[in-house]
């Protein structure tokens, strides 16, 4: 079993250098998950690999709140992303956005201000992008 383990390994390596279709959506992928769990690390305040919480029970609340930031700014990409493309006036303006959404990830928060001060009193929270609530855009 070891050596037919060796010959499948070996055959996939060999169509890894032959096919650069293969190296390219390897590649691909690789980059993906290096490009999440970049994002995890940046939403986790400190180390994410420690855990200050003693208990089994903070420990996930602490996870699930890291999953409900990261959630949060990609619905916030997501919905930013529609605004732009319904605002598109013309055909070619319209294509060059869908052509972003298509290469690019949504799973991005260069954007953003994650360890500063918020302020979600009425008068400051005012949206200085243009994402209408539900109310407001029906």
């Amino acid at each position: 079993m070891k050596a037919f383990g060796q010959i499948i390994k070996t055959l996939f390596i060999l169509r890894y250098i032959d096919e650069i279709e293969l190296r390219q959506a390897i590649e691909k992928q690789l980059n993906k998950v290096e490009l999440a769990n970049r994002f995890t690390r940046a939403v986790a305040v400190g180390n994410p690999r420690e855990y200050t919480q003693a208990e089994k029970e903070e420990r996930e609340i602490a996870e699930a709140c890291n999953r409900l930031i990261k959630n949060c700014i990609t619905c916030w990409n997501y919905l930013y992303l529609s605004q732009k493309l319904a605002q598109a006036e013309t055909k070619e303006a319209r294509e060059r956005i869908l052509s972003a959404i298509a290469t690019h990830s949504v799973v991005a928060w260069q954007h953003l201000n994650l360890l500063g001060e918020y302020d979600f009193s009425d008068e400051k929270l005012q949206d200085t992008v243009g994402i209408l609530s539900p109310k407001l855009a029906a």
